[in-house]
């Protein structure tokens, strides 16, 4: 999946700024911070030990919530972006992954995302970096015009609609992971 959402994004990225190449290729960042956050589950599960067990520290508390705001934000976000051109996506000859593929796989996204709060911890700061990230990246791509590629040009809806998309991530990342205690 990792690789198809480079592949989507490749064509275009040399219109970006390399430094800016994590906030352009927003989906497959997503998937890239989530693998990241899954990857540190792996010596806890060679131990055998239970994965709601793993060891947590600041910095993975920050990773896991990043990963799940991202994801949860990118994977909801092609149910607005792709709907807002509905008729442009279905009609294009390859809808079957234009529009159908897309939504299937992005709203894997959040199945994934979902499974992070049984293991993982965020701090009031790993809130605020996320919320930080959402608006910086909505400011990003509608504001300054880096916008992933559509078949439309995308307008203040989209903006909105990715704007609360994202604050509803990160209050969902506050809602459902465990604080990180003083102790942790």
């Amino acid at each position: 999946m990792l690789a198809v959402g480079i592949g989507y994004y490749a064509p275009t990225a040399g219109t970006v700024p390399v430094p800016l190449w994590p906030l352009y290729a927003d989906s497959a960042v997503a998937v890239a911070l989530g693998t990241i956050a899954l990857l540190s589950l792996v010596p806890t599960v060679r131990r055998g030990d239970r994965v709601i067990d793993a060891p947590v520290s600041r910095g993975l508390a920050y990773l896991q919530t990043v990963a799940f705001v991202w994801l949860v934000q990118f994977g909801l976000w092609p149910l607005v972006s792709l709907n807002l051109a509905f008729g442009e996506y279905v009609a294009a000859p390859d809808a079957w992954i234009y529009y159908w593929g897309v939504l299937g796989t992005h709203l894997c996204f959040v199945g994934l995302a979902l499974l992070f709060p049984a293991f993982g911890r965020t701090t009031r700061g790993a809130l605020a970096l996320a919320l930080a990230l959402v608006v910086g990246n909505v400011v990003f791509d509608y504001a300054i015009g880096y916008h992933p590629p559509l078949l439309y040009e995308p307008g203040p809806l989209l903006a909105g609609a990715t704007l609360a998309i994202g604050v509803g991530a990160v209050w969902l990342a506050s809602r459902s992971f465990r604080r990180l205690s003083e102790g942790e």
